[in-house]
């Protein structure tokens, strides 16, 4: 009589337990915000037997001609938009402005190749250029 109250007792238990659901408590949590800037890769320059360092910086100084560097907080946002939208995953390397403000020329860089973006200063894309 003992033994069958105790395996009555020892049944209850195991069904007890068997049926017990499992509670899962989900808690959501807003997304920490974070701001990603993509690395940028550094570029090494390249050196041609005929090419001389006076050369390369007649190049450079005649292509910046007529434009004066900005940061990227000065870059209009007419022009800063259709140049994201374009120029998606690219990083700015840099930003200029034409003397009179009616161009702007941005520098951009993806996986190791360097673009010349030109956008009028009302954001109509103007011209690119491979550095």
């Amino acid at each position: 009589m003992k033994n069958l109250f105790l395996s009555a007792a020892l049944m209850l238990s195991i069904a007890t337990f068997a049926q017990t659901p499992e509670q899962n408590t989900n808690t959501t949590t807003a997304p920490a915000q974070t701001t990603q800037t993509a690395p940028q890769q550094a570029v090494t320059p390249q050196t041609q037997p005929a090419a001389t360092a006076t050369d390369a910086t007649t190049a450079t100084a005649s292509a910046d001609e007529g434009f004066k560097k900005i940061a990227q907080s000065e870059i209009a946002i007419d022009v800063l938009r259709p140049a994201v939208k374009k120029y998606e995953g690219f990083s700015l390397v840099e930003a200029m402005v034409a003397e009179d403000g009616s161009q702007y020329k941005l520098v951009l860089t993806k996986d190791g190749k360097d673009v010349a973006a030109y956008f009028k200063s009302n954001g109509e894309f103007i011209k690119e250029e491979t550095v």
